[in-house]
């Protein structure tokens, strides 16, 4: 048995996600049926983020162990003829039998789009949030800039997350603009629970001026889910390039 690792992106409009559940599609089962179309068994996948529904990629990976017939840069060509139109395989390499897509990335790198145009446009609206009204985002940036560094999130993770050590790393968090399109690059040694949207959200209410950006300095410190703003929609967000050695 060979352990494939398969970079991929994809479109999550139309998935509840990427791990299987029950009685919804998800990316996660697609894949799966798809590999077994090409290998004639049944294959489970792990992945190194596992995106809610709607949420998209452009640098998810994946690996799986698999009988080693199919030489590793053919898969993306085998899979994605199986594969729906809004999921393809970038790359295929062999790694070793120890490699977890998971366990082994060292960090991973988000983005998140706002349409700010007058109104939402229509190729863009299942990838960026629209919001209408000005935003502040001199303070937007200031308030990213005290996310840096090594904190606990508590804050900034939803109830539902078991996780015990909520401490993380962020080593990159900055707004950049491009005409009607305003986009937030975050890049951590790893996340919690809808962390990425909840930032957003609160870094929202700073540029919409209901929130000093200081104050997201305090709300770190508060371990408080209630002091930080809301959760930003879920089609905004991508995952943009998970870390290796």
């Amino acid at each position: 048995m060979v352990n494939y690792k398969l970079t991929l992106s994809y479109d999550g409009t139309n998935y509840h996600g990427f791990q299987i559940q029950k009685n919804a599609v998800t990316v996660q089962e697609i894949l799966e049926k798809g590999l077994f179309k090409i290998y004639r068994e049944k294959i489970r996948i792990i992945a190194a983020s596992r995106t809610d529904t709607g949420v998209h990629a452009r640098g998810q990976v994946i690996n799986y162990r698999a009988p080693g017939f199919i030489p590793p840069h053919k898969v993306p060509y085998a899979l994605n003829s199986v594969l729906p139109d809004d999921i393809r395989i970038k790359e295929g390499e062999m790694v070793s039998p120890e490699f977890h897509s998971r366990h082994d990335a060292l960090g991973k790198l988000y983005s998140y789009t706002l349409d700010r145009g007058r109104f939402h446009s229509v190729f863009w609206r299942h990838y960026a949030v629209h919001i209408p009204y000005p935003l502040d985002v001199s303070a937007m940036r200031e308030g990213a800039r005290l996310l840096k560094g090594r904190h606990d999130f508590t804050s900034f993770c939803s109830a539902g997350d078991k996780v015990k050590n909520r401490e993380r790393e962020i080593i990159r968090a900055d707004w950049e603009e491009g005409g009607d399109w305003l986009k937030f690059f975050i890049e951590a040694d790893g996340f919690l629970y809808n962390m990425v949207r909840i930032i957003v959200g609160t870094l929202l209410e700073v540029g919409r001026n209901k929130t000093d950006p200081e104050k997201v300095a305090e709300i770190i410190k508060a371990r408080d889910r209630s002091k930080a703003g809301p959760t930003a929609g879920a089609r905004g967000l991508c995952l943009e390039k998970v870390y290796y050695d």
